[in-house]
């Protein structure tokens, strides 16, 4: 029987932050459910819900808490039964879900580069010494370092919208944001240059889209069975397992990324101090259904490596 026509007549309800960005994935995982599934528009209701990560717009992320500011109000909501699913970017999500909570469906991923930004130059060698650069991100904010740390960098906190405003308004000379953000916003018009995976490598699932449920909700499970994509899922499984090994957070400075070509799976994953006087890095190659183990390895070797301190505050 097509899971389709088990749904209630009441508007299936998916939980998404309020941002543009959120609203944008959260109305194309509707639209991708309309289209497996023949619905109406209505019968899919977008649900916005305020997060701690929203609301608190004057601390950074490190002294707020870390990833779950994104994600626990709309988790509570889900466990809670007032929505049926939460979409979320899996570059804010923790690497554990509550307990009651499956996170098992991702969308074909988008681009993982970063992009610089700047209304004056086209790349991080353009700026002059001493210029003032914006980001939330620690990890960026470590690698940005570890390359110039002639460069000022300052806290950009808010939505990519808020970001590009601070821009204008000569807050920093530059910043950086997720080429799958913009591409996700259609946003054309703003001076974004990406920049090579090999150059910077991005935050672990950054580009990606998981799709949360209740783990006893098997008619959600069956719908989201066909809108998941099986080899963003194995990318996603590699590098979540070596953000867990590495106990990765908001508050350390992590980076990776697996990418497959024909049944091989290559993981690049990177450690920083926070100051980016020191990067640890690893590259690996393993057959695509063990790259959650290598991911685990990999997150292992490189924490000893580091050894004590080396995630401390600088």
């Amino acid at each position: 029987m097509d899971p389709a026509s088990k749904l209630p007549t009441n508007p299936l309800k998916i939980g998404t932050r309020g941002s543009p960005l959120a609203l944008a994935q959260a109305y194309e995982t509707r639209k991708r459910l309309i289209s497996a599934f023949g619905l109406v528009e209505e019968a899919i209701e977008i649900v916005i819900i305020s997060t701690a990560g929203d609301r608190i717009q004057d601390k950074s992320l490190r002294d707020s808490g870390g990833k779950g500011l994104f994600t626990r109000d709309i988790e509570d909501e889900l466990l809670a039964g007032t929505i049926d699913l939460a979409v979320h970017s899996m570059k804010d999500m923790p690497v554990l879900q509550p307990e009651g909570l499956v996170l098992d469906c991702y969308l074909p991923r988008e681009d993982v580069r970063d992009a610089f930004v700047s209304p004056s130059c086209s790349s991080l060698a353009e700026l002059e010494q001493g210029s003032t650069v914006g980001t939330s991100s620690l990890r960026r904010k470590a690698q940005l370092l570890h390359k110039r740390p002639d460069l000022n960098v300052v806290e950009f906190r808010g939505n990519v919208q808020t970001r590009l405003k601070k821009l204008e308004q000569g807050v920093a000379s530059a910043t950086f944001l997720a080429m799958a953000g913009l591409n996700r916003l259609s946003m054309t018009q703003v001076p974004a240059t990406p920049i090579d995976s090999n150059d910077m490598l991005p935050a672990v699932a950054q580009g990606a889209i998981g799709i949360e449920r209740r783990a006893e909700d098997c008619l959600m499970s069956e719908l989201l069975e066909v809108l998941h994509d099986v080899k963003t899922g194995h990318r996603l499984a590699a590098e979540r397992a070596f953000l867990a090994a590495l106990d990765g957070s908001c508050q350390t400075p992590i980076a990776g990324l697996a990418e497959i070509d024909g049944g091989k799976l290559r993981l690049r994953g990177e450690i920083l101090r926070t100051d980016g006087s020191q990067v640890l890095s690893d590259d690996q190659t393993c057959p695509v259904e063990d790259g959650a183990a290598l991911g685990r390895k990999m997150g292992e070797e490189l924490l000893s490596k580091a050894g004590d301190g080396f995630f401390d505050w600088h």
